[in-house]
């Protein structure tokens, strides 16, 4: 029988087991949103993961919706991933990229010379952000104009090949929690009239041009997806119909042969029944390897390996305060708890400092 802690092959990319530590935003990465050298060390920790995937890494300027959160379009960053990169290598991990776009879900004091966010849509979100002067309400953004999605596109395309260059060892592209591509997906969002609106084909359509470009850019064996399809996070509304539009999208996506899809089952970091959906379905629609989140303790996880209904499993805050996480769900050892006062910004405190277990003493 499959376990939690059997090596897996997802895509090109092979796993030592099927922990997986989920994206989590730390907003440490200053000055020019290069991921810093605490980075390093806090990634090289956690490097017995099956698969790290990072935080979410804007792929543009405009990308960007929190403080101090890192890139993946310039040579300094490039340059900065590249030592946590090769410091998880050094210790026998692996690591994927996320690439994020935030859509509306930003301010004006983090976007380029002040301007708007860019989304979907002109409506702004009921929901805050981070910035310099703690947590705000979000910015009213544009929408982006038809003639400008190439170039959106494009800027995925292009991190994916930088990531490569980064030395990792595959890309996850953020199509969850609210960003850019689900307020093109929801129709409780996206009120447009051009080609990227109204029907469900024309929804899932910027999603399917990303995957294509990134997919033929760096190979669908090293990229992978995260969805999240009746998650209201960053005020996304439910779409009229949620089973219609995800199964369509991850049936135009199966072609491409993408190395994993992580879905986000129910709230994010809610209930996991908040509304209806038939995971089942969509799986049969991908054809990759099926990584699940939200909410996984160590018994539910072995459950879901064991059973099939899981090739491997997420694990979000618990990698927090856990860098050992792998070894405590094997052994079954107690958890740390995190310290929520140092999640976002600061220096070491909560960020590297959570200690390991002690050595195994053998006779």
């Amino acid at each position: 029988m499959t376990t939690l802690f059997d090596p897996i092959r997802i895509g090109d990319i092979d796993l030592a087991n099927r922990i997986v530590m989920a994206p989590l935003t730390r907003n440490r990465a200053a000055p020019r949103q290069v991921p810093s050298g605490l980075a390093v060390e806090y990634y090289r920790q956690r490097a017995g993961a099956g698969l790290i995937i990072t935080e979410a890494s804007q792929v543009s300027p405009e990308g960007q919706g929190y403080l101090d959160t890192p890139g993946i379009y310039s040579a300094e960053q490039v340059a900065g991933w590249r030592r946590i990169t090769d410091a998880v290598h050094a210790e026998g991990g692996r690591i994927a990229v996320q690439l994020w776009h935030v859509g509306r879900i930003s301010h004006v004091s983090l976007q380029p010379n002040g301007q708007a966010p860019v989304s979907s849509t002109a409506r702004r979100a009921e929901t805050k952000t981070f910035t310099k002067d703690g947590f705000v309400p979000v910015s009213t953004p544009r929408a982006l104009r038809t003639d400008e999605i190439p170039a959106l596109v494009a800027s995925y395309r292009d991190a994916a090949r930088r990531a490569m260059e980064a030395g990792f060892d595959g890309v996850e592209v953020h199509g969850a929690n609210g960003y850019l591509i689900e307020q093109f997906l929801r129709d409780s969002i996206n009120d447009r009239t051009d080609e990227y609106g109204g029907s469900i084909e024309n929804r899932a359509r910027l999603l399917v041009e990303v995957m294509q470009a990134v997919a033929g850019a760096i190979g669908g064996g090293r990229t992978g997806l995260r969805l999240s399809p009746v998650t209201p996070a960053n005020d996304a509304g439910q779409d009229s119909a949620p089973q219609a539009l995800y199964e369509h999208a991850v049936a135009q996506l199966a072609p491409l042969r993408l190395a994993f899809l992580e879905v986000v089952e129910g709230q994010t970091a809610g209930a996991r029944d908040f509304a209806p959906f038939d995971y089942a379905a969509l799986r049969r629609k991908f054809g990759g390897a099926w990584i699940v989140n939200n909410g996984y303790q160590r018994q539910t996880a072995l459950d879901a390996v064991a059973s099939g209904a899981a090739d491997a499993v997420s694990f979000g805050r618990p990698f927090i305060g856990n860098p050992d996480l792998v070894r405590r769900l094997r052994e079954n050892a107690p958890l740390s708890a995190l310290d929520t006062r140092t999640l976002y910004g600061g220096g070491a405190k909560g960020y590297t400092d959570y200690p390991a277990l002690e050595p195994r003493v053998t006779a």
